[in-house]
């Protein structure tokens, strides 16, 4: 059975209504079942089972750190609330992925909208940490721009497929607005970590929507160049990006982190039985990969390389076979947003690039965190979802060729 062809509507025309037919709870979990991607959400599962055990490991550090004389924490006081973040985050997660990909749209842009407006009250209701403000509280904490991750990627891939409704759009311009408004709010609070990874989010959707070799070029000067700047008038940066180069000394916080990542060797110290992970700092966020490196050695640490490269494989594989060019960008950018946080915190941990101050999704301790990054997952496997009994007329990725059209909606 061949797959209807997708309705693409023109300009001053209404799409027809579809007919609507009544289903129960028990019918929807079926059809949820039968199309969403099982091997992406056991991996994604997988992996946050060896982050509950791997905050289990790394909360003594810090509950120690953090204790006083008038108030001692327990020593898993973080994994304690790890597991009931975890709860919410696997709930967020699964009922994300049961939203249809309009509705998913919709609610993407409006959270991206509600996330550039939090961002844009931070320099003056902010909560300053380390000198950054990026932290809101209306009593509960959260950082805008976690939220924003899922939302942007999702919204870029509405701006970019524009192009099939109308290729004169200057949808790539449009997109570049968006990415540079955001890379400026980032900058004011200041986090310059998480703008390259937005910046890199836009270039790989902008490659993918057809952006010419010519521009990319330029982009990829005018990222350097930015990265110059920031070195020159960003102290913070200038301060972090010294120290990588430097090599760091033995109390740096990245030479700390590389040095318990080795101290295990290839099986690891066991659980609890880490002594290098004590004088770490944020053990049970940023650095939480060193400690599984100590603890369970660098086998593990390899497990967990391959279980993200897995999860962003089967996602693009997945992608494949998708003839709509706005579920191929979502998907793509949701991928290059999780990959790109996580190999950020495996290098930064590894020594190869400058601190970030990035925890690791999915396996690092995190409160509201935790469900951003539920919230991404949640999107991916709604973009995934595909009837298994329907066939596909042509490659996916071809979707984001110029001069190939393909379901924009």
């Amino acid at each position: 059975m061949t797959a209807a062809r997708p309705y693409i509507p023109v300009m001053g025309e209404r799409r027809p209504k579809q007919a609507r037919f009544p289903q129960d709870r028990k019918t929807q979990v079926r059809i949820w079942w039968r199309e969403i991607d099982r091997v992406l959400l056991g991996l994604v599962l997988l992996l946050m089972a060896i982050g509950s055990i791997a905050v289990a490991a790394a909360s003594p550090a810090t509950a120690r750190r953090l204790s006083t004389s008038a108030v001692q924490l327990p020593d898993l006081y973080f994994w304690y609330a790890h597991v009931r973040w975890q709860f919410l985050a696997l709930l967020t997660m699964l009922g994300v992925s049961f939203v249809p990909r309009e509705l998913a749209r919709r609610g993407a842009i409006v959270l991206c909208a509600a996330m550039l407006a939090a961002m844009a009250v931070l320099p003056v209701i902010g909560n300053e940490v380390n000198g950054a403000k990026r932290w809101l509280d209306f009593g509960i904490r959260f950082q805008p721009s976690e939220f924003l991750k899922p939302a942007y990627a999702v919204t870029l891939a509405w701006i970019l497929s524009w192009k099939l409704r109308d290729p004169r759009l200057p949808v790539i311009q449009i997109s570049a607005g968006l990415m540079a408004l955001v890379v400026v709010l980032l900058m004011a609070q200041p986090n310059l970590g998480d703008a390259m990874l937005f910046v890199g989010c836009w270039l790989v959707m902008a490659m993918l929507a057809g952006l010419p070799m010519q521009k990319i070029g330029i982009a990829a000067g005018s990222g350097v160049g930015a990265l110059v700047l920031a070195y020159l008038f960003y102290e913070n940066a200038r301060h972090r990006i010294d120290s990588f180069l430097g090599g760091g000394s033995a109390y740096d916080q990245v030479d700390l982190a590389s040095r318990t990542l080795m101290a295990g060797g290839w099986t690891g110290t066991g659980i609890w039985l880490g002594r290098r992970k004590m004088q770490l700092p944020e053990a049970h966020t940023d650095y939480i990969f060193s400690v599984i490196g100590e603890e369970f050695g660098l086998l593990i640490c390899a497990v967990i390389v391959v279980l993200y490269l897995a999860i962003l494989g089967r996602m693009l594989v997945r992608m494949l076979e998708e003839e709509n060019l706005f579920a191929v960008l979502a998907a793509t950018g949701l991928a290059t947003i999780l990959g790109g946080q996580a190999f950020i915190n495996i290098l930064v941990n590894l020594q190869l690039f400058p601190s970030k101050g990035m925890t690791l999704p999915l396996v690092s301790y995190g409160g509201s965190s935790t469900i951003a990054v539920s919230i991404t997952i949640g999107l991916m496997l709604a973009m995934s979802r595909r009837n298994p009994f329907l066939t596909r007329e042509g490659v996916g990725i071809t979707a984001a060729m110029p001069g190939t059209k393909r379901s924009a909606a």
